[in-house]
Parts: structure tokens; sequence; C-alpha cells
């Protein structure tokens, strides 16, 4: 199998995709590659092991979750330095 060069633009379009909650599998067909090429950038792009889609969509729910009670705590303390 012959390789394909990607452009570094579209390669970085993908992951910030990926990032963004985007599934491998459909990027992979859209952009016409293998699911296991867009892992192994996000594994290179990391430095570290690449973690699960499943395990990757927890943490940014959780870290939606932790941003919204600190906004939500920031909030009431400015209420209650205003009284």
């Amino acid at each position: 199998m012959q390789r394909k060069i990607i452009p570094k633009e579209i390669k970085e379009e993908i992951l910030a995709k990926v990032r963004t909650g985007g599934k491998v599998l459909d990027l992979a067909k859209m952009y016409g590659l293998s699911d296991r090429t867009i892992y192994t950038w996000l594994q290179r792009d990391s430095g570290d092991e690449v973690i699960s889609p499943l395990k990757y969509h927890k943490l940014q729910k959780e870290n939606e979750e932790l941003k919204r009670l600190i906004g939500e705590l920031t909030l009431s303390l400015s209420v209650r330095e205003k009284k």
C-alpha cells in the first residue's frame, strides 16, 4: 500500500476536530484515511499514550462540569462580597 502525504494543515484540522469531539472513524472516512493513522497522530502529538475515545469524552465532560462549578462558586462569592 502506498503512503499518502497529508499536508500539515489538513492533519492539524483533523486533530482539532477530534479534540473538539469529532469521531475518529467519521473523520477517517471523510478524509479517506485509516483511523489508525489519526490515532498515531494523536499519540505523537500528545507524547503520552492515546486514551480511548470513550475515556477522552468522559474527561471532556468532567472538565466542562468542573468549569461550571467553578463559575457558580465564583458567582456566589462575588454576590456575598457585595452584601
